[in-house]
């Protein structure tokens, strides 16, 4: 390990950084602080997460937040981008090195805090949570279950290999470690948060630990740990902070999550807070020589089908959209905002004589893409596999699908015409008779029917197919399966003899498409163009004269796109493009036929 550290010493910042000398640390609490080697410390943290940024791009957006005036990277692990199946592990491919992250943070100057769940709600599908689970009829999350338990205890084991000789009393950077996330909104079972607590030590880790929890009694009482620093989401004042004291007196607390920004839900306006009140709030928090930790200082994009979904009730389902951007202070591009320039100036006040903030550095080329339109079209219906064969539906988990679109189909018999009912859709659904359109169901507006016409046909087909979009990542509902999770009726009667298709859309499913020179006649197509460059660069693919789908860019899955917006751009990094020919593929759920597309160096 130590030769590792030594050789990314070499190329990083070797002469300046006092972290490259594999330098032990102490990082203790005391009832009131944080101590660095015995000394009060102050955590000025910006939170990233590295599965939302290409790995290109990971110095870039650490430099960032050292500028702005951090001393610390707060960054999330999510289980299900690493543990997609049982078993099978992946700490090396795109951006998924963990450990490489955390060197890279440590080549800047900068201390981290790290966020490994299990559970992390962070607007990621399933809060991280990995979907095989869910193929367990009865599972239980966030709990003693043992199937839970078996599999978290797995992830663990293999997480802390990835990091524990990355701590502080290591020579690393990691100064704090997060048991599960703000479990107080969830559960109370404290033998859970516990097991968390002593498996990662079993496993090697040994600085302190935290949790985080809203500043509530009832919260902090359900989530808090006995020897772990409370963590408060957010904490912003002598009332949050004295929430934390009351809970328990013995360990220091800080602002575990302050928002600069907010989430946006499809079909909602960006949420943009006011940077007022942020100002008012870390200048308190300085003030008091409080800990905190921007959440986030930089969004990125939900690439691929990993943003998640809100849900406060059964009937209520709210999806995330792409972009991460959150309103951060760094803009999905990298870019610093007004924002960061006015957190900048502020906690540049607060530097000691002497001291001189880093250089902000250089933007990200950004370029613009001239219109094009795709030229080459498939049907969904020409490229189906091989079908699956149940009396009645099942959600696409219990094929061992992860994530994309599923087909269902059966023909109707008694019933041919009425009130089609599906119960439990999850989420998007449109509907054919006889290969004809007849319409679209969807679950974030609360819908679960539609009136199917007579058919001309005596024995008709019918066909559903239903997009999976974010699994619900917080609160009580996260139990989330998709597709048609239940049944699916016609005026009463209970529709059976069921053919299921699964359409994953993933890389495997791509590249074996077909594209037969026909006409689109019916929704559900694919469509495929090319693009050249001459230089490269971040740029947004406008995809406003489009309906609803998701878009790959040599193979990388942008993800998902919606004219109901807010977004109507997606954002491609200039690490997936190259120098002449690019291939762009487009899965439209309602487009007929191909529409223009461009790049822009913003979005709306």
């Amino acid at each position: 390990m130590r030769k590792i550290a030594a050789l990314f010493c070499l190329i990083g910042l070797l002469s300046t950084n006092a972290f490259c000398q594999n330098k032990t640390h102490t990082f203790n609490l005391s009832k009131t602080d944080f101590l660095l080697d015995g000394k009060p410390f102050q955590i000025i943290s910006g939170e990233m997460h590295p599965a939302r940024i290409p790995v290109e791009y990971w110095r870039h957006r650490i430099q960032m937040a050292k500028a702005m005036g951090c001393n610390t990277i707060a960054a999330y692990v999510f289980w299900n981008y690493h543990e997609s199946e049982p078993g099978k592990f992946d700490f090396q491919t795109e951006n998924r090195n963990i450990a490489q992250f955390i060197h890279i943070a440590q080549e800047e100057g900068m201390w981290l805090i790290l966020r490994p769940g299990p559970y992390v709600c962070a607007e990621w599908d399933f809060g991280g949570i990995p979907s095989y689970l869910l193929k367990i009829p009865d599972i239980k999350v966030r709990c003693m279950d043992p199937r839970y338990i078996e599999s978290m205890d797995r992830y663990i084991k293999e997480l802390a290999n990835q990091v524990k000789d990355l701590q502080v009393t290591k020579g690393g950077p990691i100064l704090m470690v997060q048991v599960e996330n703000e479990y107080g909104s969830y559960g109370n079972d404290s033998r859970y948060t516990r097991w968390i607590q002593e498996m990662w030590k079993f496993n090697g880790i040994e600085v302190p630990f935290y949790t985080a929890d809203g500043a509530t009694s009832f919260m902090l009482e359900a989530g808090s740990i006995p020897d772990a620093a409370i963590g408060l989401d957010p904490g912003r004042s002598e009332e949050d902070f004295g929430q934390a004291t009351k809970a328990n007196p013995n360990v220091p607390s800080f602002c575990s999550e302050l928002y600069p920004g907010w989430l946006t839900h499809w079909g909602e306006k960006w949420q943009r807070p006011d940077v007022t009140g942020l100002l008012k709030d870390v200048k308190w928090l300085m003030d008091h020589k409080k800990s905190f930790n921007f959440y986030v200082i930089h969004g990125g994009t939900n690439f691929g089908y990993w943003a998640g979904a809100n849900a406060f009730s059964p009937t209520q389902y709210q999806p995330d959209v792409t972009s991460y951007d959150y309103d951060a202070p760094v803009n999905e591009m990298g870019q610093p905002t007004p924002k960061y320039f006015a957190l900048r100036n502020l906690l540049a006040t607060y530097q000691t004589v002497g001291q001189k903030a880093s250089s902000i550095p250089a933007a990200m080329p950004v370029i613009e893409i001239p219109d094009f339109k795709p030229n080459v079209s498939a049907s969904v219906w020409d490229n189906l596999p091989a079908a699956n064969f149940v009396p009645q539906p099942k959600p696409m988990e219990m094929f061992g699908q992860k994530a994309g679109f599923i087909l269902y189909r059966t023909t109707l018999i008694g019933h041919k015409s009425g009130k089609l009912l599906i119960t439990q859709l999850h989420d998007y659904a449109t509907i054919f008779v006889d290969g004809k359109y007849v319409g679209k169901i969807d679950r974030s507006k609360g819908e679960n029917s539609i009136e199917l016409p007579q058919p001309a046909n005596g024995n008709p087909q019918l066909d559903i197919l239903v997009e999976g979009m974010g699994r619900i990542n917080f609160a009580e509902y996260l139990i989330d399966r998709k597709g048609i999770t239940e049944r699916v009726s016609l005026d009463g009667m209970t529709l059976m003899n069921w053919q299921v298709y699964n359409l994953p859309f993933d890389e495997s499913y791509l590249g074996h498409l077909k594209f037969p020179a026909t006409e689109a006649v019916r929704p559900g197509n694919i469509f495929k163009g090319e693009f050249e460059l001459k230089t490269l660069g971040d740029t947004y693919l406008d995809l406003s004269l489009w309906e609803k789908g998701v878009v790959w860019v040599n193979g990388h899955n942008l993800g998902r796109y919606w004219s109901i917006g807010p977004q109507k751009q997606m954002y491609c990094p200039a690490p997936w493009l190259k120098i002449g020919k690019n291939e762009l593929v487009i899965f439209d759920l309602h487009q007929l036929k191909a529409a223009v597309v461009k790049g822009v160096k913003s979005m709306e």
